[in-house]
């Protein structure tokens, strides 16, 4: 998954409109319908201006079967990463506030870890040595946390905690930070039939176990970081294991890969917020089919966080010079979202 200097770590909707009918009473109520579908907008949550413009215009161009752009249905694939790009990631990423809380959880089984770090500053909630335990340090509470145990054991402690962990400053449940924008754009994107993944350098089982009902992105459209498994029969009743070691880290170089892998096809729409994210934007800029890369560019220290070049969390800094070189499309969180939080929405 995405490094806190760790690891480097919603239904298509098809749109028929039947303009000419035998039956001119049917034909005229047909013609209003289509009216107010077409001028219904399908990114409210966003304000007017370039970035949307931009977006609704590649959509249409690549829609429209009379369109040079047109892109065969097979072919329009979106991925998307997850962290600081559908949801907040300050300030560390989610998933290692799960690891910390397992730890606490966990910690009247390993009386050890009174007097073992990382385990120890977890315990104090002493994150500055936390983080002087560097990169081998919080892989250890990874491992500890995320393995030794079967991919539904693992499934139902995640469960248990995004629906009751608290996040230590915007004080909501971490699965209330998702970006409304995104989640619109997402189903603008299915309702033209694109077929939309989660490309991300979080763990793949750590959101598998609750993206799906947020974002209503299938559990095999979502790719990330893995650890090592096994098969156990376990007497007729098998399961998965999960093992104390990396297998694939979803990050950098590692994104495109498993695009290739996994789905077996380039991209024609990318989204990312960080360096992270580059090698898979320029992956997807790579295609045959006209392409959209967009980037979201943290810029709301009021309503969320800003940050870019010299953050240890999030870094954008080569991406945002080659988003500002090619031409890709850059997100002004704080100019061009109307809300950030679904919450945030008036009744």
């Amino acid at each position: 998954m995405k490094q806190f200097r760790l690891i480097d770590f919603f239904t298509f909707i098809l749109l028929t409109f039947f303009i000419y009918s035998c039956d001119t009473g049917n034909s005229k109520v047909q013609s209003e319908n289509s009216e107010t579908i077409t001028n219904q907008d399908p990114l409210p949550s966003w304000n007017e201006g370039e970035t949307k413009s931009a977006i609704i215009a590649y959509v249409k161009a690549v829609t429209d079967a009379g369109s040079p752009d047109f892109i065969p249905v097979k072919d329009r694939i979106a991925t998307f990463d997850n962290d600081g790009n559908l949801w907040s990631e300050q300030p560390a990423y989610f998933q290692l506030f799960f690891a910390i809380d397992r730890v606490k959880e966990m910690a009247a089984d390993h009386p050890e870890w009174k007097n073992q770090q990382p385990f120890k500053a977890v315990l104090e909630n002493d994150m500055e040595e936390l983080g002087k335990q560097g990169e081998r340090g919080l892989l250890q509470l990874v491992m500890a946390t995320h393995a030794g145990n079967t991919t539904e054991e693992f499934e139902k402690d995640v469960l248990g905690w995004i629906k009751t962990a608290v996040h230590p400053t915007k004080k909501v449940t971490y699965d209330k930070l998702v970006y409304q924008p995104m989640l619109e754009l997402l189903l603008y994107l299915r309702d033209n039939d694109f077929k939309t993944y989660i490309v991300s350098g979080g763990g793949v089982d750590f959101m598998r176990a609750f993206v799906t009902e947020i974002y209503g992105i299938p559990e095999e459209q979502i790719i990330g970081s893995r650890i090592k498994t096994e098969y156990d029969y376990n007497n007729g009743n098998p399961v998965i294991k999960r093992l104390p070691e990396i297998d694939f880290i979803d990050d950098k170089e590692g994104k495109p890969l498993n695009i290739q892998k996994i789905i077996g096809k380039k991209p024609v729409f990318a989204s990312g917020n960080s360096d992270g994210d580059l090698q898979m934007m320029q992956w997807t800029a790579s295609n045959k089919h006209k392409s959209f890369m967009l980037y979201v560019h943290h810029t709301d220290a009021e309503r969320e966080w800003a940050y870019d070049r010299e953050s240890h969390i999030g870094k954008l800094d080569k991406g945002l010079d080659q988003a500002v070189k090619d031409g890709w499309t850059v997100i002004d969180m704080k100019n061009d979202w109307k809300v950030i939080y679904p919450f945030e929405l008036k009744d």
